[in-house]
């Protein structure tokens, strides 16, 4: 029993290990967005489309990667996606060295691929570690600690973005974030040969075949499944489109938003836009442990409607308050007088910071709800979930569509797709999510 205790640590800590990846791969793309529409001088959308390529990954790949699992097992599945990670990391890096128009194609094309790997990353990570807390209550509070991993990471990317950009976000290439996508490359290289010499429990054959049996039903024959996958295309496009469009706001040279730190000292813009968007991510880091530590006290259903609910408040606050009010927030100011200042941003800007604290807790608890009662269905169920994360691509590209459409400022009147977004996680949580399946054989 102990030994199978000590097993089930280290593969917690391995899947652990490998929710920070996704984060640090997936949050690159948000701020290469904006250097990607002023090196090539492209529209907000257009820049946009790093992050949808490698969104739009996790439609094509979704379904199949259920599949994959199911056939291959955690360990074999992790493997793969490892690679092909370093594959498209790889492909981006590579885009840094061209000096041409083609360079964004190529981008463009990393972007895709490494999205493949998050996607397969993603369809390993969130089952196993539901397993491994044993569903319910303890499999969401599991998740939350892993989120929490994960939220260290995405904030991690997004300073060091701003930190590798002191010249100005116009002045911006890809090859000034080398350094970040080869500490990508390295750790995928170091992942993969601490996975493959890791022992992860998989299921076991006759479970394996259980699942594989053909059946008149499937995960979709589940209502409170289907809505549960819309509520992750939508609570994905809402957690990356909240500080995508804040840090474009922020850091827009024609606007002017950042004018000075509070001491009246010139400002890095670029670092410390990035500094405010990463402290949205910090916010989840926060909301998730708090989430980690009360998941096993508080349902599932009750954090996403809590969370819902002040989610949709902050927003709709960010959205109506007047933006010549300004409040006061630390960050890094990256030049010769220190990495450390505090500057003045709108109220705005704030209370969008402080929706992090919702959206840490929507992805374990949307997940959580929507496979209970799935029993053999739960690895299809998995890859299904991983076809609409597509959201994180398409919905900020409709934010994004919102500004050009208003004349390049109306980046808060975008924040009504978030609204949309939170209504919608609002009612899931309250009606959409009671298993009225229970009739199903599982």
């Amino acid at each position: 029993m102990a030994q199978k205790q000590q097993k089930n640590v280290v593969a917690i800590i391995v899947m652990i290990f490998l929710f920070g990846m996704i984060s640090f791969i997936t949050n690159l793309a948000s701020p290469m967005g904006d250097i990607l529409k002023n090196q090539f001088e492209v529209k907000n959308w257009i820049g946009t489309l790093g992050v949808f390529a490698n969104f739009i990954a996790y439609a094509v790949m979704g379904y199949p990667a259920g599949n994959l699992l199911q056939k291959l097992g955690y360990k074999k599945t992790a493997l793969i996606a490892i690679a092909v990670g370093f594959a498209g990391v790889g492909i981006q890096t590579l885009s840094g060295t061209i000096h041409s128009a083609t360079a964004m194609y190529v981008y463009l094309l990393g972007a895709f691929v490494a999205g493949f790997s998050m996607c397969l990353l993603n369809t390993v990570v969130n089952p196993m570690l539901n397993s491994l807390g044993g569903g319910g209550n303890k499999g969401n509070q599991l998740i939350q600690v892993g989120g929490s991993f994960n939220s260290l990471c995405g904030t991690a990317v997004i300073v060091l973005t701003g930190i590798l950009i002191p010249e100005g976000i116009k002045n911006a290439q890809i090859s000034d974030v080398f350094p970040l996508m080869y500490a990508a490359l390295a750790i995928f290289a170091f992942a993969f040969v601490v996975i493959l010499l890791s022992a992860i429990p998989e299921k076991q054959k006759e479970q394996q075949q259980a699942s594989a049996a053909p059946s008149q039903y499937s995960a979709l024959s589940f209502r409170h499944f289907v809505l549960g996958a819309i509520g992750i295309f939508v609570y994905v496009g809402v957690e990356v489109g909240v500080p995508n469009l804040l840090q474009k706001w922020l850091q827009n040279p024609d606007l002017g938003i950042l004018l000075q730190l509070s001491d009246n000292s010139p400002i890095n813009v670029e670092a410390a836009a990035a500094s405010v968007a990463a402290t949205y991510w910090l916010m989840m880091l926060f909301g998730r442990l708090v989430g980690a530590a009360l998941g096993s006290k508080i349902s599932a259903k009750s954090m996403l409607g809590v969370a819902s609910v002040v989610g949709l408040i902050l927003t709709a606050a960010a959205i109506f308050a007047p933006a010549d009010v300004p409040v006061q927030l630390p960050v890094f100011k990256n030049d010769a007088s220190g990495l450390f200042g505090v500057v003045r941003v709108p109220v705005n800007a704030a209370l969008l910071v402080l929706v992090g604290l919702c959206t840490s807790v929507m992805w374990g608890g949307i997940f959580n709800l929507a496979v209970e009662g799935l029993g053999k269905y739960t690895e299809k169920a998995s890859g299904i979930f991983m076809v609409l994360v597509c959201g994180g691509g398409i919905l900020p590209l409709l934010q994004n569509a919102v500004v050009d459409w208003t004349g390049g400022i109306g980046y808060l009147t975008s924040y009504w797709v978030v609204v949309a977004g939170l209504i919608y996680l609002l009612y899931y949580s309250l009606i959409g999510s009671k298993n009225v399946n229970k009739n199903i054989p599982v």
